[in-house]
């Protein structure tokens, strides 16, 4: 997540009307900057950090192609969903983006994207924090004997840091499986 308020998503199309309609659409739940162009697309993450983004594949002047290859090379690892109107080809095996959603898509289909990619932004940030609580207490714990670790405040509060962790990334896995479960059962109907 980038900070205390709700989540940023990037919405990135050369069609203002639909930026226009994801905003509404987002806007419940998540701060929502739009970009019109590649170009406003890269001024945009260069100022400011997203926890995920929306592109569109064909635009003047970049293809929403070259802005995830400039995200990635950039070291930008937010979840990036494409929504096109370019059905998916072959060519789609080698692109670093999480989901891709073919136009026209309805407002139920964009947040339930968003909201996906949001939560596996912070599964993966939760994650990253877990392991490396966990991997400091195995550093002290393969150092120190027991009874010194149990005197240790420092310690005590690091385990309960390491607990708390994997409380919060079991929870966001729980809600991954969840929002599979109920993706996979729409697509059965």
């Amino acid at each position: 997540m980038t900070g205390d308020g709700p989540p940023t998503i990037l919405a990135v199309d050369d069609e203002p009307s639909l930026t226009t309609l994801y905003e509404a659409w987002l806007a419940d739940d998540y701060r929502v900057e739009t970009a019109s162009s590649a170009e406003e697309a890269l001024g945009l993450v260069a100022d400011e950090s997203f926890d995920a983004a929306m592109l569109d594949r064909q635009m003047p002047g970049g293809t929403g192609d070259e802005v995830l290859s400039e995200l990635r090379a950039r070291d930008h690892d937010f979840p990036v969903v494409m929504v096109t109107g370019v059905d998916p080809d072959t060519d789609i095996v080698e692109m670093p983006f999480d989901d891709y959603l073919v136009k026209p898509v309805g407002k139920l289909e964009v947040r339930r994207a968003v909201r996906s990619l949001v939560v596996r932004g912070s599964y993966n940030d939760l994650l990253r924090e877990y392991f490396a609580l966990a991997r400091k207490r195995a550093v002290l714990e393969s150092t120190y004997d027991r009874e010194t670790l149990e005197e240790s405040a420092s310690y005590r509060e690091l385990t309960a840091s390491v607990d708390d962790a994997a409380a919060r990334a079991d929870d966001a896995r729980a809600e991954l499986l969840d929002d599979a479960f109920e993706e996979a059962a729409l697509d059965f109907g």
